[in-house]
């Protein structure tokens, strides 16, 4: 279980949280969203103790794993499987010391620890995580210095994935995967064994991959039971009563100020009117939550183009004389709406 207590924390001044709370039982899958600039990634660091506290408390169980996908791995000449397998701290450090050990009754110890955390599959598994994550087989036994910045990080992410932590903090982990890549992670969180708690955009993720949505709004935590579209309906339906709330104070408001200002000095309702002058004080403010979320914005209309706007007939693309994508035939025209989907790697900022 993750209980977050009244907890407050501010960066340069601006305060991030103020009295937020909110406890996430163990195993749960939560997407945590909110407004960019809001904190989630700093939740995180809280999490992991990477920052501390101002006021509150985040407690978890004693022993408890906490995993996340921090950086990339470095461009070693260690393979894909070999960095993964290594994740898993525990597992090579029990095979490490079976090599050395001498005493029967530690690697006794040794044997059955291996056995409880099924250590003889690791390989398959970790083949399996790495298959997932869009490297087929003969491309796991290559050095990591052979990918790029963003294919590692599908190598870190595989890696946590591996070590399986109690308490897994992702933090966008489908910015680097394709749409194959993004729809195994989904069906892998879905089934993973201990508490998840995800920052993403992705809808598809929030709604298929987390059973909750831990929302981060005006420095205050909600949790809210479902996947993102259940907890869309459930906000917008609170949204609206607290909208029409403050609609209806600030009616009754404006009813007994009129009161005031007609009958403040008029001798006969002076009384009355002072009487509603402290009704008025002691309203506490509703703010309508929809003033802070909406914003309006004026974009300019685009010239009319003659059509087709883009139009390629057996065309080849590519860098420096090396065509990446060949015998291209598209046509766009102005009314399309176009999804580009493929493989990371396959060209399509290159098309685009």
């Amino acid at each position: 279980m993750l209980r977050i207590d009244d907890i407050r924390f501010s960066i340069e001044g601006r305060p991030l949280f103020e009295g937020a709370s909110a406890t996430i039982p163990g195993g749960h899958k939560v997407g945590l969203v909110g407004r960019n600039g809001t904190g989630k990634t700093t939740l995180f660091r809280l999490i992991r103790g990477e920052l501390a506290l101002e006021g509150g408390t985040i407690s978890v169980p004693r022993n408890t794993r906490i995993g996340g996908v921090a950086q990339e791995v470095p461009g070693s000449e260690t393979s894909l499987l070999d960095t993964v397998l290594e994740a898993d701290t525990e597992r090579a450090a029990l095979l490490a010391e079976a090599e050395t050990a001498t005493e029967a009754h530690r690697i006794a110890d040794i044997q059955t620890r291996l056995a409880d955390i099924d250590a003889w599959s690791a390989e398959a598994r970790a083949a399996t995580i790495l298959k997932g994550l869009g490297f087929p087989q003969e491309e796991q036994a290559m050095p990591c210095s052979a990918f790029s910045g963003g294919w590692r990080m599908r190598v870190a992410l595989a890696g946590v994935l591996f070590s399986a932590p109690d308490l897994l903090l992702l933090d966008e982990p489908t910015n680097y995967l394709d749409l194959e890549g993004a729809l195994w992670l989904e069906s892998y969180l879905a089934k993973y064994p201990h508490t998840v708690i995800t920052i993403s955009h992705d809808r598809g993720l929030l709604n298929r991959a987390v059973a909750a949505i831990l929302h981060l709004e005006d420095r205050k935590l909600t949790l809210y039971n479902g996947p993102y579209d259940t907890f869309a309906q459930t906000r917008a339906a609170r949204l609206a009563v607290a909208d029409a709330e403050a609609r209806k104070q600030e009616a009754r408001r404006a009813h007994l100020q009129s009161f005031v200002d007609r009958f403040r000095y008029k001798a006969s309702k002076a009384v009355q009117a002072q009487s509603r002058l402290k009704m008025i004080a002691k309203m506490s403010p509703i703010t309508s939550p929809q003033e802070a979320a909406l914003r309006k914005f004026t974009f300019p209309e685009p010239e009319e183009l003659s059509p087709p706007i883009v139009n390629m007939e057996s065309a080849s693309v590519g860098y420096d004389g090396t065509p990446v994508l060949s015998k291209l035939t598209l046509r766009i025209d102005q009314d399309d709406r176009i999804a580009l989907l493929g493989r990371n790697g396959e060209g399509k900022s290159t098309l685009s």
